[in-house]
């Protein structure tokens, strides 16, 4: 994955994408903005800065995507800031930190050790993430704390038959990392939601889709990713996901693999890729049975909202439940600050997007949280423990489960 010129130069400079950059709205610093990233990469590739003095301000960037929705002049910040940070891994890391991160993501990507890890801490009595572990990896502290663990909710690979006969088409569901070794209960809510629509489910096992790679400068371990679920899910209509970071970077197979002998496959692969929210709004679900008197405020999930483009259709989904009243939060697209590991790589950056969306929460009054991506929903708890607020953070497929 490598920079485009023709990418770097389509940037006008308007300074209309400052107020959607959280590192920028935090700073007020030009080198912590997309456009000041966009110049400094442009030297970096002009030769005239080297890439370790670009370094800082890349590993700063959350890669929200909030700047891509707000450019109008179709910036593609995603593809910048990855091939970014691919240029910073090859030439401005450290070996040893280079394997230490490499390790650190290999380890979250797996679901059995991540859940290995998890236990070891909670014996330990720790209550946050290693400082030895932040340091490895270039941070100055450790600020997230351990997730208590659920219990285990593996899904093994069956087929879980529609309620109609014939099924309106075979999918298939993205079992994932930390969604499978945290997150159970939000697989089994997508399950039988599928299943009430019509559809047929099956769940290959098929390991990470790329995405946390992808996002921290790994495109080869990526790709590796993305051919292997292009296998596991090549004879099904639809590819089902319920993680926000997941469906955005397997849509972006195409350009991921651009160039390789798979491109094309790539290409067919990411038409048939569906958010959960957005295969179900386009489908007929029955009237829910239940009321689910709650109030609810929505925090959209950055590679949902500005990845995927998808807002409108969680909201209509859970406006189906009876009682349910939901209530819109200030900056509900802002970065919460998880950003994949970034609240382990930034934590002074990371806690003050968080302070910003708690502040959001708290000022709606509502009961539920509805986030579309692990790694919000468990920062963002993490925050509303911190902030003694006794609010649920829910999947809104387990929302909308509550209702049936």
């Amino acid at each position: 994955m490598s920079l485009d010129k023709r990418d770097l130069q389509k940037c006008i400079h308007c300074g209309l994408c400052l107020q959607a950059c959280p590192t920028y709205v935090t700073t007020g610093e030009e080198a912590e903005s997309p456009r000041g990233r966009i110049y400094l990469m442009r030297q970096a590739v002009e030769g005239r800065l080297e890439w370790g003095a670009v370094k800082p301000h890349i590993d700063a960037c959350m890669g929200c995507l909030g700047c891509q929705t707000a450019c109008p002049s179709g910036v593609p910040y995603a593809n910048l800031i990855e091939g970014a940070r691919a240029e910073v891994e090859r030439h401005a890391r450290m070996p040893f930190q280079r394997w230490v991160r490499q390790q650190a993501i290999g380890n979250f990507t797996n679901p059995v050790r991540l859940r290995l890890m998890l236990a070891l801490g909670r014996a330990m009595r720790m209550r946050t993430a290693p400082r030895w572990l932040a340091r490895f990896l270039g941070a100055p502290e450790s600020a997230v704390r351990l997730p208590k663990l659920p219990p285990k909710r593996f899904i093994s690979q069956t087929v879980y038959p529609a309620v109609s006969n014939p099924p309106k088409a075979r999918v298939g569901l993205l079992a994932g990392c930390v969604m499978q070794a945290l997150f159970g209960a939000v697989h089994e809510a997508t399950i039988r939601l599928l299943t009430l629509a019509g559809y047929e489910v099956q769940v290959p096992q098929a390991g990470c889709c790329g995405a946390l790679w992808a996002h921290n400068g790994y495109p080869d371990r990526a790709r590796a990713c993305a051919r292997r679920l292009m296998r596991a899910f090549e004879s099904l209509d639809y590819v089902v996901v319920n993680s926000a970071g997941c469906g955005s970077t397997m849509k972006e197979y195409a350009h991921l693999l651009r160039g390789a002998k798979e491109q094309a496959q790539a290409e067919a692969f990411s038409q048939k890729v569906r958010d959960i929210s957005e295969l179900l709004a386009q489908s007929e679900l029955p009237a829910p049975t239940r009321p689910v008197p709650i109030r609810a405020t929505m925090h959209d999930a950055c590679h949902l909202v500005h990845g995927q483009g998808i807002r409108e259709q969680p909201r209509q989904l859970l406006e189906r439940l009876p009682d349910l009243e939901i209530v819109e939060m200030e900056g509900a697209e802002m970065c919460c600050g998880s950003a994949g590991i970034y609240n382990l790589l930034q934590p002074q950056l990371a806690k003050a997007s968080l302070q910003r969306k708690i502040e959001a929460i708290q000022k709606t009054g509502a009961q539920v949280v509805v986030s579309a991506n692990p790694g919000c929903t468990l920062w963002i708890a993490q925050g509303l423990h911190e902030a003694n607020l006794s609010v649920e953070v829910l999947h809104p497929m387990e929302l909308l489960a509550r209702g049936y």
